[in-house]
């Protein structure tokens, strides 16, 4: 950065005469020296309330108010008294006059005519301490501006540092829930497995051992979704899918979906919805994802036993609905931060099922994509929770549109069932798999990969073929396009099985050739949909 140019430097010049003014003009001329003139004491002191002087000439004998009683009011004033002075007269002053000069500050006395060289050396002295002062001065402004600087970097990196340190601990935190929330699950589920490879008879014993591995799946289920949920927001591919509906079906279906943790903490749930319908332009399942997740963490983090109420109603335009519950409370240091990604009410250690701290955050992602808003109240420990959320409501209901189907899908047609082929690197998941579809009637064949299902292929000619995309050697994608290129397989269906399930992996499956996309764990229910239709 280049050094500023130093402001000018000001010289005064008091004499009552023109001609004098004009020749210590002439000999104190030089860039970047500036010459105040002034006839009078008066005039001088009002040029001296305008501008810093860097030295004042001033003559002894001048009519009115002299040279000593202009330097003395010179120093009586803060502004003024640090100006050096430089006195000129005409004739030698007696020792009584230069004592009083020195007294008014003076620092020297020039008996005119003046010496040219006298003047100007005495000039450049004063012009270069000036300079200097400005230097020192503006250097000083400048270790300011730094040392300001400087304090704000420390204060932001403190800050950052703080923040890395704080996302350090909610990462390190998150991985341990995440591991207890996997575990949670996965003993239960093991135990039952052995349960059953143990021999457990069929009856109440079996019905209950699958109903319990059945709901623990579906918790781990939950965990994925979550945290899919939440890279997708990160990458902006959350796209809502909107219709109008009435707020009162999509809060019935959230509690339906809540009520099992509800009745495991036997907690007391009122709902209070108004006879009027509340409409609303709104994805359904989303909208029931943001209920059900409030209702669950009210049931989580109230005692067993405790009261848990949802209200829905109209204030204006929106439409209102409270979750709120008599459980553990929030303290005002973490009500600001539950919406927070990771962010739990208590320890994940001494709390069980407290999940991964995502599903806030979720809902109030979701919210915002409806156009409301989310807000979390608690008056403290141990005295309850309230969240509330505002969404926009409309004021027509839309154009009757033929209602969507929502009966079972029928049984196939098709005698015996219908022939599959599962295509799975993964064994374990290929096989049971195929029994589930051989206890419901169906042929089923397994490869491994691309290769054997091609030869498999030679000899069984399947309806529906279940495809993993990652394959070693031929992928899915490969397999796929060689299925399609073979007239002889024309009338296959091909059903991608894959962990990915966003709209773009949709998308990519369909230009491929691919039927139907099922995500890992492919829903049962979905696949005998599939294979319904295709035996009609």
């Amino acid at each position: 950065m280049s050094t500023p140019a130093p402001a000018p430097v000001h010289f005064l010049l008091v004499d009552d005469l023109e001609e004098n003014l004009l020749a210590l003009e002439g000999l104190l001329r030089r860039d970047g020296l500036t010459l105040l003139k002034a006839r009078s004491g008066p005039a001088a002191l009002e040029l001296l309330l305008v501008h810093e002087v860097a030295l004042a000439f001033v003559d002894v004998r001048m009519p009115g108010m002299d040279g000593f009683e202009l330097a003395e009011l010179m120093r009586g004033t803060e502004r003024t008294r640090r100006v050096p002075i430089i006195f000129l007269t005409a004739g030698t002053p007696d020792q009584q006059r230069r004592f009083r000069g020195y007294e008014t500050g003076a620092v020297d006395f020039l008996t005119k005519p003046l010496e040219a060289h006298v003047v100007q050396s005495k000039a450049d002295v004063f012009f270069e301490l000036w300079r200097e002062r400005q230097e020192v001065a503006r250097q000083r402004d400048e270790l300011k501006l730094i040392a300001a600087e400087n304090a704000r970097l420390l204060a932001e990196t403190q800050r950052t540092a703080e923040a890395l340190r704080e996302a350090d601990r909610r990462k390190d935190e998150f991985l341990a829930t995440l591991a207890h929330e996997l575990r949670n699950p996965l003993a239960p589920m093991r135990n039952g497995v052995h349960l059953m490879s143990v021999g457990q008879p069929d009856g109440p014993a079996r019905a209950r051992t699958l109903a319990m591995m059945e709901r623990q799946l579906g918790q781990m289920v939950h965990l994925v979704d979550d945290l899919l949920d939440v890279a997708r927001f990160s990458s902006g591919k959350i796209v809502l899918r909107k219709e109008r509906l009435e707020l009162a079906p999509v809060l019935g279906t959230a509690v339906e979906t809540s009520r099992p943790l509800i009745e495991v903490g036997r907690h007391e749930l009122t709902v209070d919805v108004p006879a009027e319908p509340l409409l609303l332009d709104g994805d359904r399942t989303r909208l029931t994802q943001i209920f059900a997740n409030l209702l669950n963490n009210a049931a989580k983090y109230t005692p067993k036993g405790g009261r848990i109420t949802l209200a829905a109603a109209r204030e204006g335009e929106r439409a209102v609905v409270r979750v709120t519950d008599n459980g553990i409370g929030i303290s005002a240091e973490m009500l600001p931060q539950v919406f927070d990604l990771f962010t739990q009410v208590g320890s994940a250690v001494d709390r069980a099922q407290g999940g991964l701290g995502i599903g806030l955050t979720l809902v109030k992602r979701l919210v915002a994509l409806h156009g409301g808003e989310i807000a979390a109240h608690s008056a403290g420990e141990g005295k309850g929770s309230e969240f509330v959320v505002r969404l926009p409501l409309v004021n027509r209901p839309a154009a009757a549109e033929p209602a969507a189907s929502v009966a079972a899908p029928p049984e196939p047609r098709l005698k015996g069932g219908a022939p599959v082929l599962i295509v799975d690197d993964n064994l374990d998941a290929a096989e049971s798999l195929a029994e589930l579809l051989e206890m419901k009637g169906h042929t089923v064949r397994t490869a491994r990969d691309g290769a054997e299902a091609i030869r498999v292929l030679g000899t069984f000619r399947p309806r529906l073929v279940l495809l993993d995309l990652g394959l070693p050697g031929m992928s899915g994608y490969e397999l796929a396009e060689r299925l399609r290129d073979d007239p002889a397989l024309s009338g296959v269906a091909l059903a991608a099985l894959t962990g990915w399930g966003k709209d773009e992996d949709r998308r990519r499956t369909k230009e491929a050739g691919f039927d139907y996309h099922f995500v890992k764990p492919a829903d049962l229910s979905q696949v005998d949909a599939v294979l319904a239709g295709l035996g009609q």
